[in-house]
């Protein structure tokens, strides 16, 4: 029996109306570092339009883990926001995910109050100030933090929380060779660059339990010299597999601090990023590493398709696939591949209803044009500036 995109499907101990997903895409929508009302209808639009789950993009677990100022670090005091943003989404009938990370070096420290960190010491063109390694103490600090983010999360109502193992943040910053040159127990061989991400599994695992769903967003490849090679993507997917911690992966790629658009694809809008940025950012993209930040790659539906039958291949567990998905043969074909997920992220910002309409047979794709300038908006509140020319983002 072939299997719709459009079938109910479990993801660990959680049911969902189908199998597509709202990847996470930063919202910027909490300014002051707490659940707002617009967050809130950022993720009742696609729940609205048929989606299974939704992910709210980037929940900190620790104040240095934030990318910039303006993000949620899960706690107590985030709490009753982030309780009344899945009672919300429940309402509507989708599932919801809670993207839970630390940046590690892409980290903004001057934004944060507080210098980032990462496998080794390295520059921030983000902040233009030296990113410190991680000590032992901060690496045990962190795990303990994942474990609390994730008790908070499971008492709001999240159904998922996607452990982020990718785009160079902390955890992909041990993974990659190129930022990991530690001569501990914590570099050196794939297995040893992995520890952090399995520890932090295993940790958040023991913690949850059976309560929700875990997964773990993980890189096809980096797409840069030292990064994850896909032949290492699916050997660290072999491990968590192993490990027996997590649900179902993910399947991202690129580097939000040393290739970005090697996840996006498509136009690079290079004027309207220096437009949006601080200046301490634009400042910083002028340096021989920002200069090579925004690099070209011409679109094409499913790029990541190719890399990700690798893991389809490798492994058993359930696989999302994600990465310019828009039309409804590209879900129908990654049914057929054995894929158990798609996930989107552009298309849905276009059109949050996408999902109902090509239930319906009333679209056979969607319209987004892959111009990515939604992405310089992630400063005043991320959206698609064909559909939402303009947006007033309230602070509370």
């Amino acid at each position: 029996m072939s299997t719709s995109v459009f079938d109910p499907v479990s993801l660990g101990p959680v049911r969902l109306r189908n199998r597509t997903v709202k990847a996470a895409t930063f919202e910027g929508r909490a300014p002051e570092g707490q659940v707002t009302d617009a967050l809130i209808d950022y993720h009742l639009a696609p729940a609205r339009g048929g989606i299974g789950l939704t992910t709210v993009a980037y929940l900190a677990v620790a104040p240095e883990g934030r990318t910039h100022a303006e993000q949620i670090v899960v706690g107590p005091g985030t709490l009753a926001g982030l309780q009344r943003l899945t009672d919300a989404v429940h309402q509507e009938g989708a599932g919801i995910a809670a993207q839970v990370g630390h940046a590690g070096p892409v980290a903004n420290g001057r934004s944060n109050g507080v210098h980032a960190i990462a496998a080794s010491r390295m520059p921030s063109p983000l902040s233009m100030q030296m990113i410190r390694a991680a000590t032992e103490q901060d690496l045990s600090r962190v795990t303990r933090a994942y474990v609390d983010a994730a008790r908070v999360l499971v008492q709001a109502g999240f159904d998922v929380l996607e452990l982020h193992m990718a785009h160079s943040y902390l955890l992909s910053s041990f993974l990659a060779p190129g930022l990991n040159r530690r001569k501990d127990r914590w570099g050196g061989p794939l297995e040893r660059r992995a520890r952090l991400a399995r520890q932090v599994a295993r940790a958040v695992r023991d913690e949850v339990g059976d309560a929700v769903a875990v997964t773990a967003k993980v890189s096809v490849s980096d797409g840069f010299r030292g990064g994850v090679t896909t032949d290492e993507g699916v050997a660290f997917a072999q491990l968590l597999e192993a490990d027996g911690h997590l649900d179902a992966l993910q399947l991202s790629g690129g580097s939000s601090l040393m290739n970005p658009m090697y996840l996006f694809r498509g136009e690079t809008p290079v004027a309207e990023f220096a437009a949006a940025m601080p200046a301490i950012v634009r400042f910083g993209m002028r340096t021989p590493m920002g200069r090579s930040f925004l690099k070209r790659y011409e679109f094409e539906e499913a790029y990541f398709k190719e890399k990700a039958l690798r893991f389809r291949q490798e492994l058993s567990m359930p696989l999302m696939l994600l990465g310019g998905i828009n039309r409804l043969d590209t879900m129908e074909q990654a049914m057929a591949d054995g894929f158990d997920f798609v996930a989107m992220g552009r298309a849905v910002l276009r059109e949050p209803d996408l999902v109902d309409r090509l239930q319906a047979g009333t679209a056979r794709e969607g319209i987004c044009i892959h111009c990515n300038r939604c992405m310089p908006t992630i400063y005043s509140g991320t959206r698609c500036v064909e559909w939402a020319p303009a947006e007033v983002i309230p602070t509370a």
